[in-house]
């Protein structure tokens, strides 16, 4: 992805559309240092002050600035990156073009679904410990990893140090962030005795089956499987790990995600998942829920652009923790409704806090 993390996060869809098909198994052997070398960068980023910045920014927090030479100097630009992150974003339609039910296909259709709920059955006893440790209902822990990379299908092919250093060097307008996450990397493989080269992820550097990004990785990864390391290439790391995401961002347990109201109110509101109403005033424009909203609870508008025309859900609280994943009210959606279908498969039976969350038939992921 979003925190902003990941995720989460920076780009559009960042963290959903560069995986691969194939497994990415934990990193494992830590980098050893030349025994001497040079400060200066060579390689690509030879003479690029940024880069040069970089090394003494390192050595400020006691890394050996050789060594972050040398990390640097053996990193590759990648210019497909540069290309892909400067393509023009599509200007929004005024009209309905039916752009929600194209995104939601992609991940409601039955093979994601039967898929996530053995996901949910291989993992019985973690998904409930994390249920009860952090507050979060299993299915949104496993709709979040299977939106994010098809539960471990898809985590990423890229070197994430070459990902990195590509976009904190060459990426002008988001150069402070994605520098700040090169750091956090650093830090991180530091830690986790990791060599910096060896970890593969997304083309934006985020990690494992719930694609955090470093910072993320740093704050909230948690160790879950009891070996004393937090890898998130570790299906039960990551459970926890995203379970504590949501728990820190502020999920209310046993509250409602989203309800749907009619179309019918006034459509000059604004919308999105950053707005907030009351009740009273949307009621006044002609919004209302179709299930229970919390007392006194403020909502966003959500509109999705749907084939046949606009709907409209009030998104609550817990639906605002999952944008904090990845900025995105139509990201969101589909988490939560993934998250319904699976439930549902699982055999929890259909959440009555929910209406209008049906399959779509497409192809899977």
């Amino acid at each position: 992805m979003r925190p902003t993390l990941l995720l989460l996060c920076v780009l559009p869809i960042l963290l959903t559309a560069c995986g691969s098909s194939s497994r990415q198994d934990g990193p494992a052997a830590s980098y050893v240092r030349p025994a001497s070398g040079s400060t200066q960068v060579r390689g690509d980023y030879a003479g690029n002050p940024a880069a040069q910045a970089f090394v003494d920014r390192m050595a400020a927090e006691g890394f050996d600035r050789a060594q972050v030479a040398d990390w640097l100097s053996r990193a590759q630009r990648q210019q497909w990156i540069i290309d892909f992150v400067h393509k023009p974003e599509a200007k929004p339609s005024t009209t309905p073009t039916g752009a929600w039910t194209r995104y939601r296909a992609k991940f409601l259709t039955e093979a994601n679904i039967t898929k996530g709920a053995q996901f949910w059955s291989r993992y019985e006893r973690e998904l409930q410990r994390a249920q009860d440790k952090y507050g979060v209902p299993a299915e949104y822990v496993v709709a979040i990893i299977g939106v994010e990379t098809n539960w471990g299908g898809y985590m990423g092919k890229h070197r994430v140090m070459d990902a990195l250093v590509t976009l904190a060097f060459d990426f002008p307008r988001r150069s402070d962030y994605f520098t700040d996450e090169l750091a956090a990397y650093l830090r991180m493989t530091r830690d986790e005795g990791m060599d910096p080269f060896q970890p593969r992820g997304s083309y934006a550097g985020a990690m494992g089956y719930g694609q955090f990004m470093p910072s993320s990785y740093l704050k909230w990864a948690v160790e879950f499987d009891g070996d004393g390391r937090r890898d998130l290439w570790n299906p039960v790391d990551a459970i926890g790990s995203v379970a504590n995401y949501f728990a820190v961002h502020g999920w209310r347990a046993g509250e409602p995600v989203a309800v749907r109201t009619g179309a019918s109110g006034n459509t000059q509101l604004k919308t999105g998942f950053d707005t907030r109403y009351d009740l009273n005033t949307l009621a006044s424009a002609g919004f209302r829920p179709e299930g229970r909203v919390p007392s006194g609870e403020e909502v966003s508008l959500i509109r999705l652009d749907a084939s046949g025309g606009y709907q409209y859900w009030l998104g609550l609280n817990n639906f605002y923790v999952i944008t904090r994943y990845n900025h995105s009210s139509y990201y969101a959606m589909a988490v939560h409704q993934l998250a319904q279908a699976i439930r549902a498969r699982h055999g929890g039976g259909p959440d009555t806090r929910l209406s209008g969350v049906e399959v779509v038939s497409a192809p899977a992921l």
